[in-house]
């Protein structure tokens, strides 16, 4: 065992009080003679030698934020210490220890601990503290420890473990079975014999590494045999496979599909833009280029059930890296999230839905636990790798059915998303003997073993310590390295030196490799010591297969080395070359420590195993006998339906999740003045310039499977057409959907389900729509077993999520369910169902516990196509003012969430209905829309659509200005409610999340704004003029892009810029410390958003002492800012950055820092702001504008160390820009002020007005189309972009 020097330094406290409080009760509930607690951080460093007193005090620099220091403390002696995963290297330690190096202070590596320490009535024995630790830390990423000295363990360098060979050729082929169950492998008999065949012929054992890698490479995970068996329903063999009846859409539908089902992302055929990006020099500019693209749904159900933040975070993690790797490197652009769970049980707020659970296994998360920590992990990782997240759904279900519970014990996790890629790149090259085979990005860990096997098995059926390794954690920052040396390369065109790509997802590197070579038609040999490795102690095998994140393996040639290198060098990603490529079909991995093979293995025998199945079924339906709920009060069900998660306000899931970044989103979720997350389809710029781009829309009916699952797969892609409809798309053939299956297979019932629903589909709706699906995903294993005493089992119904992507031909013509509050105007209700009111699966059953009735269904589908061209025609002939469809909730939910958006009340105008049939017309979920027109087009448009779709439009309200929702039948009031109490029922789910999981303070104020009916919405005072066309200087200014590691808005920023008349330059942090770049060539600079170091250290703390600490970069910094010619803007992390070193900056000697938001959460927001008086030149004459402007930040709440500070700030001019509310008053309220910013400060200036800070994104919104809603008559560039042509007109 190695020893090298530990030494700690006490941090910061950890919790807030409200916080503090809240987990303190959690304790006493347990323990009540606890009366008190303590915490903080303690940073524990390993050098190689005892660190000298200057090397100790720049480590307290580093690790010192100046905040709520709790150094001068006594930890007391009932404490506990959470920590990493013993084996596992943390976020934190990688990010700290870069910050660190950076600062030329040599160490080993840091990492940081939880110490918590109690006032109790009596001492805390060792079981006692091991318990409340098992509250407190999570299972799956840490660790709890008893004192300091045991942390040191997490530095221990141990010897490596040994390979292991299965003693097969004396104990025969039950020993390949008793390692397959040991390791929780998921072998199946005909596997087992196959590889005894195999190791019999080859007169050779089995390594360990061999048989993990043929179980991670053949589980269901990854060779989907269900959907590639042969069936025999009723003896019968069927005609086509799961996987066939897929194909099928394709083989009929294959317009504009350029890679389907062969490549980690679907590509699809787009069109000339003005891509915008750096050349080669670092110059940025638009690129003139066909670009496509790509389309990728995921799901990562297991880990979530385990670990619901770790899971939901590598899920959208591994999602982006298959985006990434698509082709030969690709983009990234959008991303989408979604949740199924079983009932929320809120404590507190409990429904008659809810009044009965069958419990469920300590070893998988509630259903409440998985919304609150895994919607977190999936944002946190969009946030810092820079995708924004514009789309999801969210649906709970847990409910007896015949004795038997349907429900998401097993949860479903989506992830997906939409990306771009060149031309020239669609395709991987074949590969040649001696390419280079390439590790890119993070190094081994033991995290995430046996996972792909693991997610193949039912939850419950694995031990539970293997359920526990097969879960992965997530580094985002380290991810968006490797993407930028991705990007660098494709952005390289066709001297791009990556010739084949993919991501490291199940199986580790024992599967990535495999198929990067198999693809390639290449062998290959690998060393395996050449892999990046940061537990010294892992076997063999576990290097081979474990499932560390945030890597991919590649493809070079040896000429192209160099390059690569330098990228790799400047992006500061760890990259290593492990292996060359064969022209023998065989696949070696070598260890040259320890002088054996841990693999050797002909690729035939590992991959051309046919994972053929037969399923031998029986046809089975349902036999469900439950009546439609009957007549019931009619006020009471809509208070129910609104309160249903699957209809509630979902906003809890959105505004936790960056939705403006890239500056190229025209539609996220939210919608109107408002601000309500009712939008139906999210829609994507392609470029900067046009106004083309992408749209994509969600579809899932699972409730209508328990009783008829090939209509639920019908209404799901009925739904995911009216959902993305509202964007404007050419032709129905134009749209191509994603397909991801989640069944519990094994039973006849559940696999005739499945069977029948893919074809239902497969074979008969899409063809006949003209739709393909080129892209999916299954998981055949939705079930969770456990026995409390007694035998139980949750099943989830046959539940099949389409989402839908099309190209869009005009972003700008988005159509909103925001009503518009106009008296002159009728909305018009299209009904798809031609009449049929069926109930079964609906919103107002299932809160009355009622499965079964008729359910809805898609049976025209010629009349969906008509209704897609009528829609897309009145739409081009701007005939349509709001548009939204009818789904979970019914008729009813379709057209108060309308109202919502309006802020406004409706006139409900219906015909005469007897009781009963008036309550399933408002609540049946069959499919249709509701759209809003001007009431003198009336007649018109409704004989145009009477005309393309017969009788099935209906005149069915009018908006009213005054905030009631009135439903007449037969002109008798039968209902009348509030749009403030109906709103506020909607939302109280949401409500409810967020005071669990953010500050209660902060959350019930948002709840309170819906009940202002005097609320105007954003309402914008511009008082100056916006340039749409600037005349520039000859020579452009020379701006340098400013980006450290973790930066992910450089892009946006250069792009605002350059289309100002800007000589935009990309400027990495590591160009000026290599002397590649020097700051004074450029005339201004701006410091970009994102999470540099991940913010380990504080908001912008790491990249400002990286600066500061270094004296080479810090005298560069500060000659910079005291000329008098430069410009300085920080925006976000990049404001954080700069007011952390506003030493080196004139003039802004009261500047504050910028500190943990208010309600503790990260706020991605739509808001306005008022620009104060200054002397900065970039809001020269804005004085006085309220503007609307994109927010997304955690720490953005300012600090200033005393009231001296903030009394200089306001009386030197320096605070330029400041929140206010929807009546353009400053505020502390939030939303409107998003962090509890006192005065709602969130920009300052330098007193000479040379440098300006802000944390809102005005780079994000200098397009008008970029904006998540603005008033009509703005032109193509917003009020922002006047910001970006003052700081030109600057320099004239």
């Amino acid at each position: 065992m190695q020893k090298n020097t530990i030494t700690s330094f006490v941090g910061n406290k950890i919790f807030s009080d409200f916080r503090k409080a809240s987990l303190l009760k959690k304790i006493q509930q347990l323990y009540p003679k606890i009366i008190g607690m303590n915490s903080a951080y303690i940073h524990l460093v390993e050098s190689r030698n005892v660190l000298i007193p200057s090397e100790n005090k720049r480590l307290k620099q580093v690790f010192d934020d100046g905040l709520s220091s709790v150094k001068n403390t006594r930890i007391g002696a009932n404490a506990i210490y959470i920590g990493p995963r013993i084996g596992t290297i943390s976020p934190w330690s990688s990010r700290a220890t870069d910050i660190a190096l950076h600062c030329n202070i040599d160490i080993i590596r840091t990492e940081r601990c939880s110490v918590l320490w109690f006032n109790s009535q009596e001492d805390l024995d060792n079981k006692t503290k091991i318990a409340i630790g098992k509250i407190i830390f999570d299972r799956m990423t840490e660790s709890v420890f008893l004192d300091e000295v045991s942390t040191y363990q997490l530095f221990n360098h141990l010897p490596p473990k040994h390979l292991e060979r299965i003693d097969f050729l004396t104990n025969g082929i039950g020993a390949i079975r008793q390692f397959s169950n040991a390791n929780g492998l998921a072998l199946s008999e005909d596997e087992i014999s196959y590889l005894a065949d195999h190791y019999y012929a080859s007169n050779s054992d089995p390594t360990d590494a061999e048989l993990m890698m043929f179980a991670q490479a053949n589980s269901e995970h990854c060779r989907h045999k269900i959907f590639n068996a042969s069936w025999f329903i009723d003896g019968v063999e069927q005609q086509d496979s799961l996987f066939g009846m897929i194909r099928n859409t394709h083989n009929k539908s294959p317009h504009k599909t350029i890679v389907a089902y062969s490549d980690n992302s679907s590509i699809i055929q787009g069109q000339e833009i003005n891509r915008f990006y750096s050349d080669v020099k670092g110059n940025y500019k638009p690129h003139k280029e066909i670009t496509h693209y790509l389309m990728k749904v995921e799901t990562h159900n297991h880990p979530t059930a385990i670990s619901p933040f770790s899971g939901a975070a590598t899920g959208s993690g591994g999602e982006i890296r298959d985006e990434g790797a698509t082709g030969r490197g690709s983009k990234p652009k959008a991303g989408l999230a979604g949740f199924s769970v079983s009932n929320l049980n809120i404590p507190g707020f409990n429904h008659y839905w809810e009044s009965d659970s069958i419990g469920r296994p300590d070893r998988i998360a509630s259903a409440l636990q998985i919304m609150i920590d895994g919607p977190i992990g999936a944002a946190a990782y969009n946030n810092e790798f820079g995708r924004p997240n514009i789309l999801g759904y969210f649906r709970t279900l847990e409910i007896n059915v015949n004795d038997e519970w349907k429900g998401y014990h097993k949860p479903i996790m989506l992830a997906g998303g939409i990306g771009n890629i060149s031309d020239g790149h669609t395709s991987k090259k074949l590969l040649s003997a001696n390419n280079l085979l390439v590790q890119l990005g993070g190094p081994a860990m033991l995290i995430g073993l046996g996972g792909g096997a693991a997610s193949s098995m039912e939850t419950g059926t694995n031990q539970e310590n293997l359920d526990f390794d097969s879960v992965q954690r997530g580094n985002p920052e380290l991810q968006r390295r490797a993407q930028e040396v991705i990007d660098r390369c494709w952005q390289m065109g066709k001297d791009n030196p990556i010739l084949s790509i993919h991501d490291v997802g199940a199986g580790g590197l024992s599967n990535a490799f495999p198929e990067l070579i198999h693809d390639g038609g290449v062998g290959a040999v690998f060393n395996l010591r050449s892999i990046h490795n940061e537990e010294l102690s892992m076997s063999p095998m576990e290097i081979w297969s474990n499932e560390a994140q945030e890597r991919y393996v590649l493809a070079i040639d040896e000429k192209s080395l160099g390059i690569f290198e330098a990228i790799c060098k400047r992006e500061r990603s760890p990259f290593a070359v492990v292996g060359k490529a064969t022209k023998e079909n065989k696949l070696v991995v070598e260890d040259s420590m320890l002088n054996d093979n841990p693999v050797n293995m002909d690729l035939n025998v590992l991959l051309g195993k046919p994972p053929k199945i037969i399923k031998t079924i029986n046809s089975k339906s349902p036999l469900i006998n439950q009546p439609d709920v009957g007549h019931q009060n009619l006020a009471e069900n809509i208070k129910k339906v609104l309160s249903y998660p699957s209809v509630a306000n979902k906003g809890f899931l959105i505004t936790i999740g960056d939705r403006s970044v890239t500056g190229l989103i025209a539609r996220d979720q939210m919608v109107g003045p408002w601000q309500v997350p009712v939008s139906d389809v999210a829609v994507t710029k392609s470029d900067f310039q046009s106004s083309l781009g992408e749209a994509f829309a969600i579809g899932e009916k699972a409730p209508i499977a328990i009783s008829n699952a090939p209509a639920s797969a019908r209404m799901a892609v009925g739904e995911a057409l009216t959902n993305i409809a509202a964007s404007f798309i050419k032709n129905i053939s134009d749209i191509k959907l994603s397909a991801n299956w989640m069944a519990s297979a094994g039973s006849d019932e559940n696999d005739f389900a499945l069977f029948e629903s893919v074809k239902a589909i497969g074979i008969d709706l899409c063809p006949t729509l003209g739709i393909s699906i080129p892209v999916g995903k299954d998981s055949m294993s939705m079930q969770t077993k456990w026995n409390d005493g007694i035998e139980k089992n949750v099943v989830s119904p046959m539940s099949l999520v389409i989402t839908a992507f099309s190209e869009c031909s005009d972003v700008t013509k988005t159509l909103t369910p925001q009503l518009i509050n106009d008296e002159n105007t009728t909305l018009l209700f299209i009904d798809l169902a031609e009449g049929k009111t069926r109930m079964g699966g609906s919103s107002v059953n299932l809160v009355n516990k009622v499965i079964g009735g008729k359910t809805p269904d898609l049976e025209n589908p010629e009349l969906i196509k008509r209704f897609f061209h009528t829609i897309q025609s009145l739409n081009n002939e701007n005939n349509i003012l709001a548009y939204h469809d009818r789904s979970d909730g019914g008729l009813i939910t379709t057209l108060f969430e309308m109202a919502f958006a309006g802020h406004c009340g409706i006139d409900i105008q219906l015909n005469k209905f007897a009781d009963d049939e008036l309550f399933k017309f408002l609540f049946n979920e069959e499919l249709g829309v509701v759209i809003q027109i001007e009431d003198r087009k009336l007649q018109n448009i409704v004989g145009s659509i009477e005309a393309e779709l017969g009788q099935s439009v209906y005149v069915i309200g009018k908006p009213t200005t005054k905030q009631v929702i009135t439903i007449r039948s037969d002109n008798k009031i039968t209902f009348q409610d509030t749009r403030a109490n109906l709103q506020s029922w909607w939302s109280e789910t949401s409500y409810r999340i967020q005071s669990l999981r953010d500050n209660p303070k902060s959350s019930k104020e948002e709840f309170e704004n819906i009940l202002n009916d005097n609320d105007p919405g954003i309402n914008p005072q511009i008082n100056f003029d916006v340039p749409q066309i600037i005349h520039f200087n000859k020579t452009k200014p020379k701006i340098a892009i400013l980006r450290e590691q973790g930066i992910n808005g450089h892009s946006e920023m250069a792009a605002a810029f350059y289309y100002a008349g800007f000589d935009a330059h990309d400027v990495h942090m590591s160009d000026i410390a290599s002397g590649a770049k020097d700051l004074n060539d450029f005339q201004a600079l701006v410091a970009c958003g994102g999470f540099s170091y991940g913010d380990v250290l504080g908001a912008g703390q790491g990249w400002a002492k990286s600066i500061l600490l270094n004296e080479k970069i810090r005298n560069q910094f500060q000659i910079f800012f005291h000329r008098q010619e430069t410009l300085s803007l920080g925006v976000c992390n990049g404001c954080q950055m700069l007011s952390n070193i506003k030493q080196l900056i004139p003039g802004t000697d009261f500047w504050p820092s910028f500190v943990k938001n208010e309600s503790e959460q990260f706020e991605a927001r739509f808001l306005s702001v008022m620009i104060e008086k200054t002397n900065s030149p970039f809001l020269e004459d804005m004085e006085g504008s309220v503007l609307p402007i994109a927010v997304a930040h955690g720490e953005g709440k300012v600090n200033f160390s005393n009231a001296n500070q903030l009394e200089g700030a306001t009386n030197s001019n320096l605070i330029a820009i400041k929140y206010v509310d929807n009546n353009n008053k400053g505020t502390l309220r939030y939303p409107y002020n998003p962090n509890g910013s006192v005065l709602g400060i969130t920009g300052l200036s330098s007193i000479d007005g040379r440098a300006l800070i802000m944390m809102p994104h005005p780079e994000r919104v200098f397009k008008s189309d970029q904006n998540s809603w603005h008033p009509k008559g703005w032109n193509d560039y917003g009020p922002w972009y006047r910001m970006f042509a003052n700081a030109n007109k600057f320099f004239a």
